[in-house]
């Protein structure tokens, strides 16, 4: 897979590229910052059917990402990205779109993603935006309740649900809701791995991001 950080390539910058760049650097933090909004979408008769997310990019990913692809004062449009987004979208597809939807303690499979179900583009406050739609393999019935999972174990992309606007369901049965469980605090042993790897520059360990993240929680009558 080609590396494609912004200090490598400025405007041809492939999410899904971090991934592979990770062990090799070894970081300690986060290099990429993610806001996330997420919708459930269930089929008519009731079962749970697709994941759509919508990631906003960090200011200095999305300037990099957007450098030389507009005219001064423009906005990249959906059909200049379209190239990156579909390099994203079949990346990311090797790694499940850093996705875990659990339903009943077992852990969903996606089918490949169609065209026309992703795209990128530059919001008028100049953040990326990437849209992507994540349909089940097999609809599955939702049980009393689920767990969706948007992180990167390694930590070298820090997912964030949105504050106001995390979690929404479309055609969901009738009682289901929807909330967003904070992670545990950190115990001292995983404080200090967090603190070593600040001054060692060496990773805190396989599955920190996973400690870190937030998980939306499904409850269904």
């Amino acid at each position: 897979m080609t590396v494609a950080l912004p200090r490598f390539r400025p405007a041809q910058i492939v999410l899904a590229a971090v991934v592979a760049l990770a062990p090799a650097t070894a970081s300690a933090h986060p290099h990429v910052w993610v806001t996330v909004r997420s919708q459930i979408g269930f089929s008519p008769d009731g079962k749970v059917a697709s994941v759509t997310h919508d990631w906003v990019f960090d200011e200095m990913y999305s300037s990099f990402a957007t450098q030389g692809l507009a005219k001064p004062g423009e906005l990249v449009k959906r059909e200049v990205f379209a190239p990156l987004a579909q390099e994203n979208a079949g990346g990311l597809a090797q790694i499940g779109y850093f996705t875990t939807l659990k339903i009943e303690g077992k852990t969903a499979e996606f089918a490949p993603v169609n065209d026309g179900d992703y795209w990128m583009e530059e919001r008028p406050d100049h953040l990326v935006t990437f849209h992507v739609v994540l349909h089940l393999k097999t609809p599955t019935a939702p049980g009393p309740y689920f767990s969706l999972l948007v992180a990167d174990p390694e930590y070298f992309i820090d997912f964030e649900f949105d504050d106001n606007d995390a979690i929404s369901l479309a055609a969901a049965p009738s009682g289901c809701s929807a909330s967003i469980a904070k992670p545990k605090p950190l115990a001292d042993q995983d404080k200090q791995k967090l603190s070593e790897s600040f001054f060692t520059n060496l990773a805190p360990g396989s599955d920190f991001g996973f400690k870190m993240a937030s998980r939306a929680i499904v409850a269904c009558p």
